[in-house]
């Protein structure tokens, strides 16, 4: 049984380099992070399992890839680059990585909340354009940040918050055993008293558009919104006319409807917000327990 990482940039490829074991399934390395989804069928022969970072698989691609059966994706957002039904239907599975970049991305999340509190992303443009541009800032003792969704990253969030003096309210889809410090609570009152909220939700059918039109309409005025989760489950055109009013006072965004962020996209001329390259989970730990887990999975197929 072989197995391609077909999309590996520099980090990750040495990285499976170093970790793989003669003892394991054969991985080939495709160090060309830019590979087109029209190239997968070649790239990939007849392997029997594809590693994916963020390269797109159409269903009517996989159809082309004689010995795919297995697609080992490098995160837990996998329904942002693949149609995981559809694929089950053509007998490959999906496998996802959970809990290797928590406390990165909670970092992340932590970080870009502090930004668009102090307003750093505008008085940086401001200042290299020669504009000397002091502003208010929030301050975030004290205040309450909201949760929506509860899993490994947003108890790393709250561990960071609680940390920083903050009040952590939280909701999730499921029923959650209470956590030391968190309160959970509906959503609609989520929304209400939150001075931030971070979102924390697997993007699916369900969560697609969850932070509607009509749930930013019940955030407090001026709210924080941090998404280090995916884009999708925000919905975008709402996000940037409440940014406009300020109903939504500032936001820290790492994840995006499109990916990379398209150039002069309405999110790059809006001064309210902070962006960072969908790079949360990008860290040496967090590639470490990413490429171990995906050696992992396939070891187990392997079996």
């Amino acid at each position: 049984m072989r197995a391609v990482f077909v999309d590996a940039n520099p980090t990750l490829g040495d990285l499976a380099g170093r970790l793989h074991k003669s003892s394991d399934p054969a991985v080939a390395v495709n160090r060309d992070p830019d590979v087109k989804p029209a190239d997968l069928p070649t790239v990939l022969g007849d392997a029997e399992i594809a590693w994916i970072d963020h390269t797109y698989l159409p269903t009517d691609v996989a159809k082309q890839c004689k010995g795919l059966k297995h697609v080992v994706f490098l995160g837990t957002g996998a329904r942002s680059y693949m149609n995981v039904e559809e694929l089950a239907a053509l007998g490959i599975e999906v496998h996802l990585i959970k809990g290797y970049g928590d406390t990165a991305v909670a970092e992340c999340a932590f970080a870009l909340m502090w930004a668009a509190a102090k307003g750093f992303a505008t008085m940086d443009r401001g200042m290299r354009g020669g504009n000397w541009l002091r502003m208010d800032g929030v301050q975030l003792t004290g205040k309450t940040v909201g949760l929506i969704g509860y899993g490994g990253i947003a108890a790393e969030m709250a561990r960071l918050c609680l940390g920083a003096g903050m009040k952590v309210l939280a909701w999730n889809r499921t029923k959650k055993d209470a956590a030391d410090g968190v309160t959970f609570v509906e959503l609609d009152q989520l929304l209400n008293l939150s001075h931030v909220i971070s979102m924390h939700l697997l993007l699916n059918d369900e969560t697609r558009g969850f932070l509607s039109a009509e749930r930013i309409a019940k955030l407090r005025p001026g709210a924080i919104l941090v998404n280090t989760a995916r884009g999708a489950v925000v919905d975008e055109a709402a996000m940037i006319a409440a940014l406009k009013s300020k109903q939504i006072g500032a936001a820290g965004l790492d994840v995006f409807d499109v990916e990379p962020l398209p150039k002069d996209h309405p999110l790059t001329k809006i001064d309210n917000v902070t962006l960072s390259a969908h790079s949360a989970f990008r860290t040496p730990e967090a590639s470490e327990n990413l490429i171990e887990a995906a050696l992992n999975h396939t070891r187990r197929i392997a079996k």
